[in-house]
């Protein structure tokens, strides 16, 4: 028992860290909500991962995201979560692409790597249901992060299929885009059933986006944890 992973199989067992050890996550976005994830599944011991996301860290990252310190502005997310997964444990071992995933760009992704899992953590919604269609179609285990942003209640959090999200932007829109298929009603999504807060949604100044939402630090590290904590548990079940 390493020291790494001493505390870990106290808990869950020698046979669960090893499955941990031999599992590969993908994770798309590591903002606020991603970031979390991966960092969590970095610690439970996973072994290998591949980090996508193409944005740089911004001060207004500062308040959520975990990448987010003064000196890392400016710096590439994926890159610095790659430097802090490695500083964490040196032996798991990275793939990180420093670009935003393109609905293209999804189905030779998922055929580069036997994937154990997928974190999906995307905002652009035509990216994100191509991730979603493409992991079903290729029979990988997926979890996808709805809204969190505009809340603020921790206990409104939940696991649920997209079939039963509700007051939430980002799921509606998910759900529409796979109005004729069975996937709503077999997808996990971590979502809140709190109404997104009106007043805090506002147009946004910078280009290339529409929005721009209000957040606290808490809400998109609950998202990122459970998330964390349902992949985990998930791989071990098996």
């Amino acid at each position: 028992m390493s020291d790494f992973s001493s505390r870990t199989e106290l808990l869950l067992g020698e046979e669960a860290v090893k499955k941990l050890t031999s599992a590969n996550i993908l994770a798309v976005g590591v903002g606020g909500v991603g970031g979390y994830a991966v960092e969590m599944l970095a610690r439970a011991g996973i072994g290998r991962m591949t980090i996508v996301d193409g944005d740089n860290i911004d001060s207004s990252n500062l308040n959520r995201q975990i990448a987010a310190t003064i000196p890392t502005i400016g710096l590439s997310k994926a890159q610095v979560m790659a430097d802090r997964i490695k500083n964490i444990n040196p032996d798991i071992k990275l793939t990180v692409i420093n670009r935003f995933l393109m609905e293209s760009d999804v189905r030779p992704l998922l055929d580069s790597q036997d994937f154990t899992f997928i974190a999906d953590a995307i905002d652009s919604v035509g990216t994100k249901c191509a991730l979603i269609r493409e992991a079903f179609d290729a029979g990988i285990p997926i979890i996808s992060s709805m809204g969190a942003g505009a809340r603020l209640d921790p206990d409104r959090i939940s696991i649920v299929k997209l079939s039963m999200t509700h007051h939430d932007g980002l799921s509606k829109a998910v759900r529409k885009k796979f109005t004729n298929s069975n996937i709503p009603k077999l997808l996990d999504v971590v979502f809140s059933d709190e109404p997104a807060r009106e007043y805090a949604v506002v147009e946004s100044d910078t280009p290339g986006r529409k929005m721009t939402v209000g957040t606290v630090s808490w809400i998109p590290a609950m998202f990122g944890c459970r998330m964390a904590r349902h992949i985990v548990e998930k791989i071990i079940a098996e």
